[in-house]
């Protein structure tokens, strides 16, 4: 492995990619990427495969609707709330320790979630498995992004990579209604022996490597980073349910502010921070992590206002709902392993502004098309298959550009930055969401009562998010061009 001190401002946000470096695929590396993908498959699985089960879950265990939400919400906490720590642990401890020993935890959590018949049980061990996420998550990306060479390499592993998570989500939706009908238990437990098969495979191909030298001695940062981004997420996740106004809510979020602004002002005096915030300073870099909220954090919105109204409003079942959605699944799982040829042709940030532009396209037409009785080829289908395309370009682009120029020891700061980005960001725009579309009530159970007026409001943020993503990932293009434009004028 090299370190790779190119400039991450000069190698993605030109419309050039960096210059691809020749590698050797090798059976040892297919091998390494299947370990890493599995579990990027079995991440996406979990998510949407649990959330179909979950009213089979509440009517056999006799939980409520606020408890079957944490049940979504406890796995976001863990998972959001120590995403950049557990990438930068990674660095410092080791990617192949860390990856290992979460794979593990992530494997007996899915196994005791399966067994338990407490509510609360079921909850702690999903907040567990979150925890756990938040560590192979970004580890599984900084290891493959020390594995494959910066460039055509590195481009094709990520393609190939983003194929695996987007499936994981797509066939969770269809085989959560399947096991869900042989029993919600079989939603924990199937996942159970794929982590064991992906652990077993990755102790023997894994490589070791050697931590990094420096950083490991901040644990006031690190306790200021932990208990501000737990903070954080568990305020973002539970405003819907008590209320943005309520004192509480105001207060954690105030609280959280401050634990975070006191985490900045120890990395800038201690002598070997946690996380180096100069990272912050590049912008490309910046605007990968602007670009990754506003993809998810659109995306997902859409998609749960579109369960909703398909299922509540239009009486779709489960199982056609998930067919309705798959060909945005199809599109990423078949057109993600040719992205990577695409961004060494294009670059990142052209590749990040189609995608952007084809998910706010996907918000208009389907906000403009879109009534109490849809067309579901004319009003849906173009909706979904643009957001398909827009994912597809989108997340291997900006993991790319959130990666590139960055060296092997901090490959998992960058990688844990990014999918922190994603997941707060996504919690964030679902929450305010959400808020729209139940007219600012505090139960979440109350969306879908209406017709399709009701979440036009939330159609408009996720638009106006898609599009300010757009407008700051295009703003460099357009600047530079008004520069080459000046002394020819003159």
């Amino acid at each position: 492995m090299t370190l790779n001190n190119t400039s991450p401002e000069l190698a993605t946000s030109s419309g050039t990619s960096a210059p691809a470096t020749d590698q050797a695929w090798t059976p040892r590396l297919w091998g390494i990427l299947a370990v890493l993908c599995l579990v990027m498959f079995l991440d996406g699985l979990d998510v949407s495969m649990v959330g179909v089960a979950l009213p089979s879950i509440g009517i056999e265990l006799g939980l409520t609707t606020t408890s079957l939400q944490w049940i979504i919400n406890g796995y976001v906490l863990g998972f959001g709330g120590l995403l950049l720590l557990g990438g930068r642990t990674a660095d410092l401890l080791g990617r192949r320790r860390v990856f290992l020993i979460a794979l593990a935890i992530f494997a007996i959590a899915s196994l005791v979630g399966g067994l338990v018949d407490n509510g609360t049980l079921l909850i702690a061990t999903r907040f567990v498995k979150g925890l756990a996420a938040a560590f192979t998550a970004p580890t599984a990306m900084s290891i493959l992004t020390t594995t494959f060479r910066e460039g055509s390499a590195r481009n094709r592993a990520l393609s190939i990579f983003s194929v695996f998570g987007a499936s994981g989500y797509s066939s969770g939706l269809i085989l959560g209604g399947l096991l869900t009908s042989a029993g919600w238990r079989w939603t924990f437990l199937m996942p159970v022996p794929f982590a064991a098969l992906a652990l077993v495979a990755g102790i023997a191909l894994i490589p070791r490597d050697r931590p990094a030298d420096t950083g490991g001695h901040d644990v006031f940062g690190a306790a200021t980073l932990v208990a501000g981004m737990l903070l954080t997420v568990y305020s973002v996740v539970s405003a819907p349910d008590r209320g943005w106004a309520d004192p509480l809510t105001l207060g954690s979020f105030v609280a959280a502010a401050a634990l975070l602004a006191l985490f900045f002002v120890i990395e800038n005096r201690v002598a070997h921070p946690l996380v180096r915030l100069s990272i912050l300073r590049v912008g490309a870099i910046v605007r990968a992590n602007v670009s990754i909220v506003a993809l998810f954090g659109s995306y997902l919105s859409f998609q749960f206002m579109m369960t909703i109204f398909l299922q509540s409003v239009l009486g779709w079942s489960p199982l056609e709902m998930a067919l309705g959605l798959l060909p945005a699944g199809l599109i990423v799982a078949f057109g993600s392993p040719f992205i990577g040829r695409l961004v060494d042709m294009f670059g990142t940030a052209r590749m990040i502004i189609a995608a952007l532009t084809s998910l706010t396209l996907g918000y208009v037409w389907f906000l403009l098309m879109g009534d109490d009785q849809p067309n579901y080829v004319v009003s849906i289908l173009p909706s979904v298959l643009l957001l398909g395309v827009g994912f597809a370009f989108g997340f291997t682009s900006i993991m790319a550009q959130a990666t590139a120029g960055v060296a092997d020891h901090e490959q998992g700061l960058a990688s844990g930055l990014v999918q922190t980005s994603a997941q707060v960001g996504a919690a964030v725009v679902l929450a305010l969401t959400t808020a729209l579309v139940s007219g600012g009530s505090h139960a979440a159970s109350s969306v879908g009562g209406a017709g399709f007026q009701q979440f036009q409001s939330g159609l408009v943020l996720v638009t106006g998010v898609a599009l300010a993503g757009l407008l700051v990932t295009v703003s460099p293009l357009v600047r530079r061009a008004i520069s080459a434009e000046a002394p020819a004028a003159r």
